[in-house]
């Protein structure tokens, strides 16, 4: 018997269902009105401010990359993911569009955001036109009405994060009122993973899974999420500007209650790291400071349980093997970064 064939690089697997993915997205945003297609299209990186074609990077296509992966580890084809990864990628531009605007975020993949480069009204139009489009995609397709249900636990889950986050950052440093970690741990649940979990779910679902195994993906997803909130913590204040693309230290400059920063601020140090981070002028010290706390160490750790957490999912239901190991590749090369 020939020995199976061995599994595809991390980032063949993302091309793979990038190119699988692209047609159908593509399409979905053709059925726009042209000048909301437009900035959608500029969102993905598929054009500049008036239409012309542009080489920027639309991203990695994790979403999607999960949506398809869910679908073939449920046993389905991966076309049969291509209308949770359209769906759900649409949702993902949305929420971006949005967020920059809450943000204040002028720059989004090296370039001008949408509401920098069209204003913060249209750029409200263009994302309230995306999440629209991602409902009727789903709406579509045979058992929609299971995948709408699925999407729509994940939007309200999205939302609860991002109030969180943006309440948490008028709270104090200490005292009663402050963040503490395990409220941050639920936020980058909602914020990050339920739509994680949802890409993997759907495709499931749509697939013709099992309740169970739809599950049970969405589960690994909200784990995901949480690990790669607390690794991307871990490389905002100590990661290399060249892998980053980011300052040294970046995090602590905006002031940011992060993982590591909400860690330390519970222990003996707290004082100390308050004030530098109130001054926010010595973000070396704090820095140094949140690691002789063992705060740094402590995120990591955070992190490999999530990840325990992933394969604790993945072992509960029956999943095809190749997909499920591709599914494992992936998840480990999106958390496991330059740390």
């Amino acid at each position: 018997m020939a020995a199976p064939a061995p599994l595809a690089a991390p980032q063949q697997i993302l091309h793979r269902c990038r190119a699988l993915v692209r047609p159908a997205l593509a399409e979905a945003v053709g059925r726009l009105h042209p000048w909301v297609g437009e900035m959608a299209a500029y969102s993905f990186g598929w054009c500049e401010v008036g239409g012309a074609p542009a080489v920027a990077s639309g991203g990695k296509g994790v979403r999607q990359a999960l949506a398809v992966l869910g679908a073939e580890a449920a046993g389905a084809s991966g076309r049969d993911g291509v209308a949770a990864a359209v769906a759900v990628e649409l949702v993902h531009a949305f929420s971006l569009l949005h967020d920059d605007i809450m943000d204040g975020d002028a720059d989004r993949r090296r370039r001008p955001a949408v509401w920098k480069a069209y204003g913060t009204g249209p750029a409200v139009l263009a994302g309230d036109a995306l999440f629209a489009l991602a409902v009727e995609t789903l709406a579509a397709q045979p058992g929609g009405a299971a995948a709408v249900r699925t999407l729509s636990v994940a939007l309200g889950d999205l939302v609860r994060g991002q109030a969180d986050d943006l309440l948490f950052a008028e709270r104090p440093w200490t005292g009663p009122e402050r963040v503490r970690p395990d409220e941050y741990r639920a936020m980058a649940e909602h914020k990050t993973g339920s739509l994680l979990g949802c890409a993997a779910a759907l495709g499931a679902v749509l697939g013709g899974a099992a309740p169970e195994t739809a599950a049970a993906l969405d589960r690994v997803g909200r784990h995901l999420g949480i690990a790669f909130q607390i690794v991307d913590d871990v490389l905002g204040i100590w990661g290399d500007p060249q892998v980053t693309g980011k300052p040294v230290h970046g995090d602590l400059r905006e002031r940011k209650k992060t993982f590591p920063v909400l860690v330390a601020l519970g222990s003996a140090r707290r004082d100390r790291l308050a004030a530098l981070l109130e001054a926010g002028d010595d973000p070396g010290a704090a820095a140094e400071l949140i690691e002789r706390a063992g705060a740094r160490a402590a995120a990591m750790a955070e992190a490999r349980r999530h990840l325990a957490a992933v394969e604790t999912a993945l072992a509960g239901v029956p999943l095809e093997a190749r997909a499920l190991g591709e599914l494992r590749s992936l998840l480990g090369f999106l958390v496991r970064r330059d740390v």
